[in-house]
């Protein structure tokens, strides 16, 4: 599977993620640019790790209409990208490794 991890990482998601066996591509900044880079078109899985850049779902989404959006952040996810999120969840809640574990 292949997945995208944007965003600070702070919880350092993208190494669980790599060990499930998944291929990931790191970005900090995901614009239009990056995510095009990063091969948002062939991706399975986004993974934003910032709340701050929640308009960037709406990117991906031009993108690639059926990639799967996973936040994993604290905080609240603004109400336009809630409808284009697949998933929310709080780090306080779930561990990195629980979640790389259930994206298959």
């Amino acid at each position: 599977m292949q997945v995208i991890v944007a965003g600070a990482d702070e919880s350092e998601i993208a190494d669980p993620i790599d060990a499930e066996g998944h291929d990931v591509t790191a970005i900090d900044v995901a614009d239009g640019t990056s995510l095009a880079d990063a091969g948002i078109e062939n991706t399975d899985v986004y993974l934003l790790t910032e709340m701050a850049q929640a308009t960037s779902i709406a990117v991906a989404k031009d993108h690639n209409p059926d990639v799967r959006v996973v936040v994993y952040a604290e905080g609240s996810l603004p109400e336009f990208a809630t409808r284009q999120a697949d998933l929310v969840i709080d780090p306080a809640l779930l561990d990195p490794e629980a979640v790389a574990e259930e994206l298959a």
